[in-house]
């Protein structure tokens, strides 16, 4: 059984203690302590400490059972909620110097072990009491600083919700705009896919055109090369004429045989070279035909860069305004976070001042009693003293790490940004490499 460093109180402190918090208890429910009564009078003394009951305990053990999935919440709401107070209880029996407290304290007690605990317990309290002052100023100024957080919150909402209206009405006008050049670069992929085809259809036609009349050049270069043998043959063969009557209207005959024939081959070639001016007018048509389909190509190119680039344009605001919501969510959270502890510091300075007086008037009846008991507790606030300041290390190494986390998570946000940009980089590359198979030249935005 602890013995501990405590004062132990008789029947009539305990009742008198226990009055000064609105607790009737009688000499007999101290001597004979049931399970309901200690439970009872053991969380009075938890409350007036950390200010928890059991109905802020409900809530929580409500959520904890409806996120474990249980068909018979009912069933395990009785015993959770009892092992939530016995572990509150526990760690508050080990703040009041008593080591060994256990279920047996509460369902099956004793006298003397109640009385032992109920002794510190009470003294417990009023030493928090007694040195609770400064901590209600300080309360007091963090209540302050977080009504003055709360409007600066409140403020970078309204204008986070300003920029994000901003932009949901740019993102609205931007998109018939966005929706009419999608439909316009369908069409002019489409129209560029079929004069591509054409001219693809018109360039094998130019090659064909252009063997043809490289082989009638060549054939109109022979035949007046012909030509020019011909002549200097006859001229050769007038020569060695004989002036003979006979021979001479024989060789005239001939020669007009000749002369028909080289008309009729002079008119052929001639026919040809039609054919082959009108071809060559049709090239030139086609070649115009093939500059303007050029033309075209290249005002659907500037159309693609500019459409890539209201896309990217698009994407960004995207970006932005992803970023402005998960902002928004956190700004709540955090305004959330702030009433809560808001609340519950006014909760806690009304619990405090409305308890004031009653104890004031307890602690005036027994302060004579307690002063010659202080000097027993001198190693006990010293403890208690070193306790709070390992409170306030563990404090100070949660922020550090809080920090580090924020730390981590900004920088595996980086991470995925560049990964991201990474993974937009490739589906460029990849793009363009389908571009290149596919024989088009596509220009990234």
């Amino acid at each position: 059984m602890p013995k501990g460093i405590f004062p132990h109180l008789n029947s009539s402190d305990i009742i008198t203690a226990l009055g000064g918090w609105g607790l009737s208890v009688s000499p007999d429910q101290l001597a004979h302590p049931t399970a309901d009564f200690v439970e009872g009078v053991y969380c009075a003394c938890l409350q007036q400490v950390t200010g928890l009951t059991y109905d802020s305990l409900r809530d929580p053990v409500a959520n904890s059972l409806s996120s474990l999935g249980l068909e018979n919440e009912d069933l395990y709401a009785s015993a959770f909620s009892n092992n939530l107070i016995l572990y509150h209880l526990t760690r508050f029996a080990k703040a009041a110097q008593v080591e060994d407290f256990n279920v047996r304290d509460l369902y099956t007690p004793e006298r003397a072990r109640t009385f032992i605990l109920l002794s510190a317990f009470i003294n417990f309290v009023k030493f928090t009491e007694q040195y609770c002052d400064q901590f209600v100023k300080n309360l007091r100024e963090h209540s302050e600083k977080i009504l003055v957080e709360r409007e600066d919150v409140a403020e970078g909402l309204e204008k986070v919700q300003k920029e994000i209206d901003t932009i949901k009405a740019k993102i609205a006008e931007n998109e018939p705009e966005c929706e009419r050049l999608r439909q316009e670069n369908d069409v002019l992929r489409q129209k560029m896919f079929e004069i591509k085809n054409s001219q693809a259809l018109a360039v094998s036609e130019l090659e064909k055109l252009k063997g043809e009349k490289d082989t009638l050049v060549r054939q109109r270069e022979s035949l007046a090369e012909e030509i020019t043998n011909t002549n200097e043959s006859v001229q050769r063969t007038q020569g060695r004429v004989v002036q003979s009557p006979d021979r001479i209207r024989k060789r005239i005959s001939q020669m007009t045989l000749d002369a028909t024939d080289d008309k009729r081959t002079i008119a052929t070639h001639e026919t040809k070279a039609r054919d082959l001016q009108s071809k060559i007018n049709t090239l030139l048509a086609i070649e115009k035909d093939v500059r303007n389909c050029v033309e075209q190509l290249n005002t659907i190119e500037k159309e693609i860069r500019s459409l890539h680039d209201t896309q990217k344009g698009l994407g960004d605001v995207k970006d932005q305004l992803e970023g402005k919501s998960i902002e928004k969510s956190e700004l709540h959270l955090k305004r959330e976070r702030v009433h809560k502890q808001l609340a519950n510091a006014h909760e806690k300075l009304e619990r405090a001042q409305r308890h004031a007086e009653d104890k004031k008037q307890a602690n005036e009846k027994t302060i004579a009693r307690l002063k010659g008991e202080y000097e027993q507790m001198v190693i006990e606030r010293r403890d208690n003293d070193k306790q709070l300041e390992e409170l306030r290390v563990e404090a100070t190494n949660i922020q550090s790490e809080m920090a580090d986390h924020l730390k981590k998570n900004e920088t595996e946000l980086n991470e995925l940004l560049a990964e991201y940009w990474r993974l937009r980089h490739e589906t460029d590359v990849y793009m363009e490499t389908l571009a290149n198979k596919l024989k088009m030249r596509v220009t990234s935005g």
